[in-house]
């Protein structure tokens, strides 16, 4: 009996063993396997990790990195192009919308100011009042004195000058507009020539040899297209602006001869 408990006890003990070394193996290759697992999917989480890392760049920061590859030499004078077009731009759009004035607030001040104390009254609401239409107003009452016929010629002799006030710089903005593309483009050429030289050099067309003057040729091109139509919508809005305050200058002279030619009958002259 205690022969049989022994050698039943020494049985479960080796198969307790045989067990235990069995898990063992197993956890060894488990671990093993893991551990493959993980060194082989490494390279493909840094590739992973890369693409992430590329898609979550700002806007900005893919401007910047394109803008360097296309290259300092035609990306700098374009960038100046853009600078100037937008200072030029802004200082215009300040003014005009400065010199844009209610006229018929203006007007109905001088009939008032006629009435009440005549032509110096009216030439003293002027000078206190800002924009190119009072200034116009002021050339005109200061030759009253010497006729209508002369008023009207005053008139539309410093209406010249005041539309020539209004489109200073304008100019600037249309060379910076053709200016730009034309950079890019000749970015572009000088690209594809970098490109054929660079096939010539090594007597081979290849991609990698190939690519990085058509990418510096491309980037230019887009660029310049970038700054040309930035500087468009400016300069339309500009001349937009500068045709209404032409419109508004020819009415209120118009306003401002009928109001002298009133004040003359009331004066009996």
């Amino acid at each position: 009996m205690r022969k049989a408990l022994s050698i039943l006890t020494l049985s479960a003990g080796m198969l307790m063993f045989s067990f235990n070394l069995s898990f063992a193996q197993e956890d060894t290759a488990n671990a093993e396997q893991t551990e493959q697992t993980t060194t082989a999917a490494a390279p493909e989480k840094e590739v992973a990790d890369e693409a992430a890392a590329e898609n979550t760049k700002t806007f900005h920061q893919i401007i910047k990195e394109k803008f360097i590859e296309g290259g300092p030499e035609f990306m700098g004078i374009v960038l100046i192009s853009l600078i100037l077009g937008l200072a030029i731009s802004i200082e215009r759009i300040i003014y005009l919308n400065l010199a844009n004035t209610n006229n018929e607030k203006l007007i109905a001040n001088v009939e008032q100011a006629l009435n009440s104390g005549g032509i110096e009254k009216a030439k003293e609401v002027c000078r206190n009042t800002r924009g190119p239409v009072a200034s116009i107003f002021y050339q005109g009452l200061d030759r009253y004195n010497e006729g209508i016929d002369i008023v009207e010629k005053s008139i539309v002799s410093y209406g010249g000058v005041m539309m020539g006030q209004l489109e200073r710089g304008v100019s600037w903005i249309s060379l910076f507009i053709a200016l730009a593309p034309m950079l890019g483009f000749m970015g572009t050429v000088i690209g594809m020539i970098q490109a054929f030289d660079a096939i010539e050099a090594a007597g081979d067309i290849s991609p990698s040899l190939v690519a990085g003057g058509i990418k510096v040729a491309l980037l230019t091109t887009v660029f310049g297209l970038i700054v040309a139509m930035i500087l468009q919508i400016f300069y339309n809005y500009i001349i937009a602006k500068i045709d209404s305050i032409t419109n508004s200058m020819e009415e209120a002279s118009i306003s401002l001869v009928d109001l002298l030619v009133k004040y003359n009958h009331k004066m009996g002259k």
